[in-house]
């Protein structure tokens, strides 16, 4: 996700999504807390120790009748040569400086260059991108979008079908979050006022959501561009009719102008990381939707009691709340009217009272069936979605997908389908997606003091999830999953710190979350009384600390940190976990940089997270503390396995356990992006030879001058050719070694 969401708007800012805001009540303990009990109980953790066993190979000799006692004995069998192992995986490249150039930085010996950027067409007969925000509201159904975010390639056979093999040719989906500053896909930035433009709204409304194009590895067999005109080239925006699939489907929650059956919404909004599945198809993940919806005074008084209001103010979304974006002021056609989720009629079916409820899901697309109808699967329950991460699926074991809640306090979900995975549905689409998807049970994650954790099902019936409850009365199980966040409060979930990305490790199956980052306005020194929002340092989120960033104070957990936890192979209730790696400077205090990172590793905010198939895990950065010193950046790594580390004190006094330090053998800054972006979104082709990752919002801070044409950043265009000046843009970017290599190793 983007570290800024706040859109310069004539409002007041506490009508601004603010994704720092807590909007869970709950006593529930904080992971801090948790943790901090469990240190007070155990001195460390310590590591099991495996030992081989080798068996010896011996023969017994029979005596055939008449034969001599005295017979030689044959020679026993020579044992069978140990199959060869595979080399172990290292990282490969010279790390790369931290920098503050308006440039992709990559380590010697690679190749950059630009996949496609906002306004790109993916189709013939609309104009190139002309660099003066001319192109029509109409045609961005057919362009690129803006704020490039996660992604997933999928290899695509010669017969139009997923190959999970294929490098050389494939379909990228690529999230397109929202539209950045300096909001260059409009002639001159967007237009000041209290009511918005209906031209510029409308193609920011199809400027967000998701593209799929299709991708060719060039003659040379290295770089990899977009095939314009290809059949598979899409775009599913903020506008795009969607099926509800799975329990809330049909609900009366649900219900709109739009679909008074409430089976069907319009659009994907706020799509930030990703998720795939094992039969081919793209999960995009809806996170920040407030950015779009807004609510009216008074609303409170016309809905129909308490416990609706209840669940509006705990998905962020109180009366009198203008949204960043004011979609909705700018006019009363539908495609307008619905971002305003208000009481307007007499009925949920004749107004857009249910939209807040319409979004905050996992969507399905089917890329290889370019007309299909996405479906956002209910089943795995509604909240600021970060992303959807599966397990390696297993043949005879049910698909298992984990997901983070994107904002401050809040949990970590898992789902698990009821149905077994079967390697035939690989390629049937929709269709196994909602064999898989539609059907399981939903989970919230507890972690218990001793170092130990539960997965609590959210099902209604049990639990507490009844009509009898007296915190939130659940109807039935669409209740509990369009209300997921009510339902982990009343389980007693652990509050987190804004999980964002994750990533399943291959081999261990162990799983990792970012979390980003805190600040003093959340995090309160560990002797001072929390009060309102705020939080008390503790084990999980240890540090409280000053950090400068030039003649600026930053106090809390201004650089961030990294979880792990590995899951009870026998139980899936359950659950072991501990603390990853530790975002700081390299000249911090030891207290700070618990993880010892040095120069050629050091960095802050970790946000995107992704395992390739070989092990090697790359980690990508959204930050404000450290960019008076670098730009964001992506590194690669090769992490241990959870309980590698032991007991250390944090800064501030709290005790916590850190994983392995890393050593530049363990983790290398890969690259550094242009200025003012974020680093974000990645995949790899299944021969590792290359890679994609997206820059976001490229001089976003700076105030652009767009007569004289002076931007905070000039990338992707000046990444050729420095001397090009031209506005910024949101892009993917290609890399593959200059040799034709594996890229990292």
């Amino acid at each position: 996700m983007s570290k800024q969401h706040d859109i310069v708007a004539s409002q007041d800012n506490a009508n601004e999504y603010d994704e720092d805001t807590i909007v869970n009540p709950s006593a529930n303990p904080h992971f801090e807390d948790v943790l901090a009990a469990r240190l007070s109980r155990r001195v460390a953790l310590k590591g099991g120790i495996t030992t081989a066993a080798s068996a010896l190979l011996g023969g017994s000799i029979l005596s055939a009748c008449g034969s001599s006692d005295d017979s030689p004995a044959p020679a026993p069998a020579p044992a069978p040569a140990p199959a060869p192992q595979p080399a172990p995986l290292k990282i490969g490249f010279n790390a790369v400086a931290k920098n503050k150039n308006d440039l992709v930085t990559v380590a010697d010996g690679y190749n950059v260059s630009i996949l496609h950027a906002l306004g790109d067409p993916m189709h013939f007969g609309d104009e190139s991108w002309k660099d003066d925000g001319s192109e029509t509201a109409d045609s961005y159904n057919r362009r690129v979008g803006d704020g490039h975010d996660g992604m997933y390639f999928f290899g695509l056979s010669d017969a139009g079908a997923f190959d999970a093999k294929r490098s050389d040719r494939g379909l990228l989906a690529v999230n397109h979050e929202y539209v950045v500053a300096p909001y260059g896909l409009h002639p001159a930035g967007r237009a000041t006022g209290a009511a918005r433009n209906a031209t510029e709204v409308e193609k920011e409304i199809y400027a967000h959501g998701v593209s799929v194009c299709e991708v060719k590895r060039d003659a040379t067999g290295t770089g990899m561009s977009m095939v314009r005109g290809s059949k598979y080239n899409r775009r599913v925006t903020s506008a795009t009719t969607m099926d509800f699939t799975g329990p809330a489907k049909g609900s009366a929650q649900l219900q709109t102008l739009f679909s008074p059956t409430g089976v069907q919404t319009r659009g994907t909004n706020n799509n930030c990381a990703n998720g795939y599945t094992p039969w081919g198809t793209y999960l995009t993940c809806e996170e920040n939707y407030l950015n779009v919806i807004s609510r009216a005074a008074g609303d409170d008084a016309l809905r129909s009691g308490a416990k609706e209001v209840a669940s509006l103010n705990r998905y962020g979304l109180p009366q009198n709340r203008k949204s960043p974006y004011l979609w909705e002021t700018a006019g009363t056609a539908d495609l307008f009217a619905r971002w305003n989720s208000s009481v307007t009629g007499a009925a949920a079916t004749a107004d857009y009272r249910n939209t807040i409820n319409t979004f905050g899901w996992v969507v399905e697309i089917d890329p290889f069936a370019p007309d299909s109808v996405p479906a956002k699967r209910t089943a795995l329950g509604r909240f600021n979605h970060e992303g959807a991460w599966p397990a390696e699926a297993v043949a005879g074991k049910p698909i298992v997908i984990y997901m983070g809640d994107d904002s401050r306090n809040e949990y970590i979900y898992k789902f698990v389908s009821k149905a077994n995975w079967d390697a035939a549905d690989v390629g049937k689409g929709m269709a196994a997606g909602a064999k898989y998807l539609d059907e399981g049970t939903l989970y919230v994650a507890k972690f218990n003091a001793d170092g130990t954790g539960n997965w609590m099902a959210l099902t209604f019936g049990a639990n507490g999830l009844t009509a009898a409850n007296t915190t939130y009365a659940f109807a039935d199980q669409a209740d509990v999953v369009i209300n997921a966040r009510i339902a982990g409060d009343i389980l007693g979930a652990t509050k987190m710190d804004r999980p964002e990305w994750g990533a399943v490790h291959p081999t261990n199956g162990e799983v990792y979350m970012t979390l980003t980052n805190n600040n003093e306005a959340n995090r309160v020194p560990p002797t001072s009384t929390p009060t309102g929002r705020q939080a008390k340092p503790d084990a999980a989120n240890p540090r409280y600390y000053e950090d400068m960033k030039g003649t600026a104070s930053q106090k809390g957990n201004p650089n961030g940190h990294i979880i792990r936890w590995k899951e009870d192979a026998a139980d899936v209730t359950k659950l072991t976990w501990d603390v990853y790696l530790f975002g700081a400077q390299a000249d911090a205090a030891a207290d700070v940089n618990l993880s010892g990172l040095a120069d050629s590793n050091d960095f802050s905010s970790p946000d995107g997270l992704y395992f390739d198939k070989r092990g090697m895990l790359w980690i990508q950065t959204d930050d404000g503390a450290y960019t008076d010193i670098t730009n964001c950046m992506m590194l690669a790594a090769l992490p241990g396995k959870v309980g590698d580390g032991g007991v250390a004190n944090a800064a501030g006094g709290t005790q916590t356990i850190a994983g392995a330090k890393a050593t530049s053998d363990t983790l290398r800054r890969f690259l550094v992006g242009p200025k003012e972006c974020e680093i974000t979104g990645i995949a790899m082709t299944p021969d590792y030879k290359t890679l994609f990752f997206n820059v976001q919002h490229p001089g976003e801070e700076s105030t652009p001058d767009w007569n004289a044409k002076t931007f905070g950043s000039y990338w992707p265009a000046n990444q050729a050719d420095p001397t090009v000046k031209k506005r910024p843009r949101s892009a993917t970017v290609v890399i593959t070694r200059k040799d034709g290599g594996e890229i990292g190793i």
